[in-house]
This record gives C-alpha cells, structure tokens and sequence, in this order.
C-alpha cells in the first residue's frame, strides 16, 4: 500500500472553465484513490475547496502561498490542457513555467500531465520550456505534436490522449437539436458571427438550436450574439441559451444533440464521447489536432464556409466511435511516479 503524500495542482482552475475543471476533476479523483493529500492552486479557492472534498486551495496570484504549499509538498502537477504555450500571451506562458520552476528549485518532483505544448514562438518560451521540462520527473502530452516537438528537444516523454476523451457519459436520449457552443476570441469577428448564424439558420431552420456557453465570462456575451443574430434571421426557430451549468449538466445537455458546431476543444471531445456529428470551429491548434484526428470538417474563423456543413451532415459515426473506443487513458507510468 502506498504511503500518503502531498501534492500541489497546478493549472487553470477556478476560472469555471468545463475542460480544465474536467481534468481537475479526474486528477483529484485519482489521487484521492491513494489516500493522497492535495492543494489546488485556483483562482478562486473558495469555489474549488467546494467542488471537492478534503482539498486545500491557494489563490493564483498569492505568490509566498503557493511557494509554501509547494515546499511542504512531495509532489507538483503541471496540467493538464495547453497551459504551455504563448499564443494566449507570454505571460501567461511564463506564470506556468514560474510555478514549475519553484517546484524544481525547491527539490519536488515534477510532473507534466496531458498537456499540449505549444505553439510556443518566442524564443524565450522555447528556451525555458525545453530546459525546465528537462528537468521534469515525468512529461505526458495528449497529442502526437507535443510528443514530437519534446521529442526534439531531448525530453523523455508518454504520448496519451486526453484524459477525458477515456472517460464514459451518460446515455441520453438524442432531441435531434442543433447545439452551437462558442467563445470569444481576438480574432473572431461580428462578420463571423452573422455568417454563422446565418448559415445555421439556413441549414437547420427545422431545428432547435441549444447555445453552450462553457464559460461565461468568455462565452456568454458571444452566444448571446449568435442567438440575436438567428433570431432576426429566422423567428421561428427555437433557441435556448445554456449558461452557468455544472459540468454534469453540460455533458448530458450537450449530449442530447443531432449535431453540435464548437469552437471548444473539450466541447468537441464531449461530442465525439456521445458520437455525435460535429463541425469545429479552429481558433487554436489544440481543435486543428483534435478535428484532423477524428476527420471532423473545420471552419476557420477568417475563410469561407465552403461546403463544411454538407460534410458535417455526412460524417461517418461509426468511424467516430471506433476512433473513440480506441482511446483508453494509460495510468500506469503516472501511477508509478505518484506512489513511488
């Protein structure tokens, strides 16, 4: 029987946003099958301390709080999702790499868990990303270019898939909707949103349309757009906005779907799980991998439509869910690591 150890989490928690309190949930399910005692570094600490039970959490920002539950701990966890990467901003690349810096420094082991690296153009973030991870006790990635691009660099590293993507859902029954999820995003325009709605409203006027927002301070002023827009395209057609849902509520609503368009990696992962006909929207590299993987037509949030949405009606499901039966998320080196 393995001996409790502790752990600090790090990642983009608190934020309420469904992937990555997703993986969270699945990191502290884990541990806490081994009895082991964790610390959550959130942005909001109180929400996380009540989502979970027996967990401690500290605030993002409170530097010397997070240097001290890290130096109490045995263990530091980076991820998962795309957390190393400097498209969002180099800030925010160097903030996760600071905290697996302290980690090293302070003698911890260090583990990278499922995450995609990358892109990362600034010369600094690939400077400090391949020597920092170098050090790193173990590196797992969910994609075959993180693996390709540590691979490069020298950095021992497990190719797994998302950890999600291995999970099971609920069984619903399919309401034969239409479920939109969007977010917004620097380069998305209201000219983009008009064609969208635009062409959703012409394509499945005889549908209802269930719009997803996964995280509202992101999502939901975009959404309310959309649904604006379809509504003056088309009255008659039934819309319903989703906000502020748990994330039980998010797989089984999302679930019930015919088809879903989403720009949301871990809202495409959701609808592959439920083998549902889906059309990606590719504002990040992470829905280029994830939509070439399964052969999912793209849309790109700056190009024409062209003929996405025939392609979307005939997708092969049965090719979707083989692909996904495939996916089984391997424990068994991060197992080894934790318990060692």
């Amino acid at each position: 029987m393995s001996t409790k150890k502790r752990f600090v989490l790090s990642g983009y928690f608190g934020f309420k946003n469904f992937g990555d309190e997703a993986i969270l949930s699945v990191l502290v399910n884990k541990l806490q099958q081994y009895k082991h005692r964790i610390t959550v570094i959130s942005s909001d600490p109180k929400y996380t301390i009540g989502k979970f039970k027996h967990i401690r959490s500290v605030y993002t920002f409170k530097i010397p709080d997070i240097i001290g539950a890290i130096a109490k701990s045995d263990f530091l966890i980076s991820g998962g999702g795309s957390l190393l990467q400097d498209a969002t901003s180099l800030k925010s690349l160097i903030y996760y790499l600071f905290i697996i810096f302290i980690g090293l420094v302070l003698g911890k082991k260090v583990i990278i868990f499922a995450q995609g690296i990358g892109p990362i153009k600034t010369p600094i973030g690939q400077f400090l990303t391949k020597n920092l991870l170098k050090h790193c006790t173990y590196v797992s990635v969910r994609d075959k270019k993180s693996y390709e691009l540590l691979n490069s660099w020298g950095i021992k590293t497990d190719l797994l898939c998302d950890p999600i993507l291995s999970t099971t859902i609920p069984n619903v029954e399919k309401n034969g909707s239409v479920a939109v999820q969007l977010r917004n995003f620097k380069t998305m325009s209201e000219d983009f949103i008009d064609r969208l709605a635009q062409k959703v409203a012409t394509e499945f006027s005889d549908k209802n349309i269930e719009i997803f927002s996964f995280q509202d301070a992101l999502d939901l002023e975009v959404c309310q757009k959309f649904e604006k827009a379809i509504n003056m395209l088309n009255p008659s057609i039934k819309t319903t906005i989703h906000s502020d849902l748990t994330d039980e509520e998010i797989i089984s609503e999302l679930s019930k779907s015919e088809y879903v368009v989403a720009m949301r990696f871990h809202a495409i992962i959701i609808a592959l799980l439920a083998n549902i006909k889906t059309l990606a929207i590719n504002y990040d590299i992470k829905v280029e991998k994830i939509a070439s993987e399964f052969h999912l037509p793209v849309i790109d949030l700056q190009k024409d439509f062209e003929n996405k949405f025939e392609e979307l009606k005939t997708l092969d499901t049965d090719f979707i869910k083989s692909k996904v039966s495939e996916k089984v998320f391997d424990w068994t080196n991060f197992e080894k690591f934790i318990n060692s």
